[in-house]
């Protein structure tokens, strides 16, 4: 039985990791961490992780602070963190490798198993046709998201750069400037609408075809999945830096 701490259990993805966890035998969630001091149903909540009275993998669906904030406590006290907040930046990002010296932590920006597929099929993709065909991403989330575009398109982005060997620029609005695309664009678009759980499209554009790579998340639940199977994944691992690449590894032959 492998015990779980949710920061930001009060949230959406909060309540909707409680909810499929009610429902397994191999784990259970037994502390959260939000804003206010409460309980969700028999689950005691708490302020901050200093108060916490108990031990667990820690999953954090909350903040780029509260991200950060989860990573350097549980490298304090050994406790394995699966960080899901999206918006990170470039030195939060540090942080959470400086803290995977001294616990594991497992690093996402999408938790959804074939949004994952759907990289490393970006990855092979791009090695057999990035050098003829242009690439563009587009990706579309409910009206409440903060930030665009979504950490996912950026990780397709920077895994399809890799790929290419960092040559594309990546370019995001295109509304002030009058010129022909250039072949090392690499454009990005986000659409913001309604109650969209989140889709992402990679199109693959030759001159008189067009490949397109799409996931489409149906539920929250996806993501709940994922992160639950990266926390008892992360239970039996030494310190470190793990990603959906780490986790894959063994059912894709190219991960």
């Amino acid at each position: 039985m492998t015990d779980i701490i949710i920061q930001g259990i009060y949230g959406r993805m909060g309540r909707t990791l409680v909810e499929k966890i009610s429902e397994r035998n191999d784990c259970r969630v037994v502390a959260g961490v939000d804003r206010e001091v409460g309980s969700v149903g028999k689950i005691p909540v708490y302020t901050d992780f200093s108060q916490l009275p108990c031990k667990g993998v820690i999953i954090d669906f909350s903040s780029p602070a509260g991200a950060v904030s989860a990573a350097v406590y549980g490298a304090a006290h050994s406790l394995p963190c699966v960080i899901c907040s999206t918006g990170l930046s470039k030195e939060d990002e540090a942080a959470l490798e400086t803290a995977s010296t001294k616990t594991p932590i497992f690093r996402s920006a999408n938790m959804s198993l074939g949004v994952n597929v759907l990289i490393e099929l970006a990855r092979q993709t791009t090695r057999a046709l990035g050098g003829e065909f242009d690439i563009e991403i587009v990706e579309k989330h409910h009206h409440n998201k903060l930030d665009a575009p979504s950490g996912t398109a950026l990780m397709i982005a920077d895994a399809i750069n890799a790929e290419a060997g960092d040559k594309y620029e990546y370019v995001y609005d295109r509304s002030q400037v009058r010129k022909k695309r250039e072949a090392k664009e690499l454009g990005i678009s986000a659409v913001r609408g309604g109650g969209i759980v989140g889709e992402h499209e990679v199109l693959f554009c030759g001159p008189d075809e067009v490949l397109t790579l799409q996931h489409s998340a149906g539920s929250r639940g996806v993501f709940a999945d994922g992160a639950i199977q990266a926390a008892l994944y992360l239970a039996a691992q030494k310190p470190g830096y793990y990603t959906m690449t780490d986790l894959l590894r063994g059912k894709l032959p190219c991960a």
